[in-house]
Order: C-alpha cells, then sequence, then structure tokens
C-alpha cells in the first residue's frame, strides 16, 4: 500500500510518542525486562542527535505513526562506516507503507552522510520486518540462535545487511 502521510525529523514533543510505542511488556521486538522511564528514551534522542544520527517521525492523518532511527553498529573506529537500524510501526498503521516509508528515508540519511552499511538485527519471529528490510535490498547476514532472553523465552536475531555507500 502507498504511504499517504509524512515524514519528519523528530522533535522533543515526539519522545513520548516514541516510549509509549516500544510496548516493552508484548513486543518481542525489544529485549528489555522492564519499561524504561521517559528520562532514559530523552537521552537516547539527545545522544542520537549529538552524533549527528536522525531519528525520523512518520506521520499519517497528523497522528504519529511509528518512528525510525539508526546508531552506532558497535564501538571501535573501524565500524565508523557502519550503522544498525530501528524501525517501529505504530499498531494500527501497519500496512500502510509506513515502515517502508521510513526506511527509504533513513537509507537516504545514511546515504547523504556517507555511510557504508546498514545493519538490521530483527529479533525472530518478525516475518513483517524481514519482509520489509528484504524488499528494500537488505541481504540476509545469518541468523544468531537463542542469543536473546524475553519472558522466560530463548530469541534469535536476524542479521541482514544493505550497502548503501
Amino acid at each position: 500500500m502507498a504511504f499517504s502521510g509524512t515524514i519528519r525529523p523528530a522533535t522533543p514533543t515526539d519522545i513520548g510518542d516514541i516510549l509509549a510505542l516500544h510496548a516493552i511488556e508484548t513486543s518481542l521486538a525489544i529485549w528489555m525486562d522492564a519499561p524504561v522511564a521517559f528520562a532514559n528514551r530523552e537521552a537516547w534522542f539527545n545522544d542520537r542527535l549529538a552524533n549527528g544520527f536522525p531519528v525520523l517521525v512518520a506521520e499519517v492523518g497528523g497522528q504519529f505513526a511509528g518512528f525510525a532511527s539508526y546508531g552506532p553498529f558497535r564501538s571501535g573506529d573501524g565500524y565508523r562506516h557502519t550503522v544498525e537500524n530501528s524501525v517501529y510501526v505504530q499498531p494500527g498503521f501497519t500496512g500502510q507503507g509506513v515502515g517502508r516509508a521510513l526506511m527509504l528515508a533513513l537509507v537516504g540519511e545514511a546515504k547523504r552522510a556517507g555511510l557504508h552499511i546498514i545493519v538490521a538485527a530483527i529479533g525472530l519471529p518478525n516475518d513483517a520486518s524481514v519482509a520489509l528490510h528484504a524488499s528494500l535490498g537488505f541481504e540476509d547476514a545469518g541468523v544468531l540462535r537463542e542469543i536473546g532472553l524475553k519472558n522466560g523465552r530463548r530469541l534469535d536475531l536476524q542479521m541482514m545487511q544493505k550497502r548503501v555507500g
């Protein structure tokens, strides 16, 4: 489905929506056991911007529909041209092209920044995210088996990557 909204840089007023979207208690996408405080997301947001990393928001009909960002893949100077992306779509807006629009904008940001590789680390099962990334040219880079633990369940991590520069 074609996206019928806008993609824009996030502002501090979006932090509450970003925090609410993380659904730590119910989502297998975020491997944390306890909800984070607003101050945690605010620090994350400020750190991203201070380090030149984008945080993008999708709006549909003036409503927050999702966000995407990228940040460091790993520490160490050798990884400075590689980033790891995050993309989350608000329930109720899935299947409307929100994730695709956010990811296309994020890839554009990475190209403008002169980056080389974007890595997607996708907690499984998440067929929608794997399919989205594959449709945008991300290639399978392997699965790390039982690397995570959430709600007493061992989880796999699908690694994908895309060359952008």
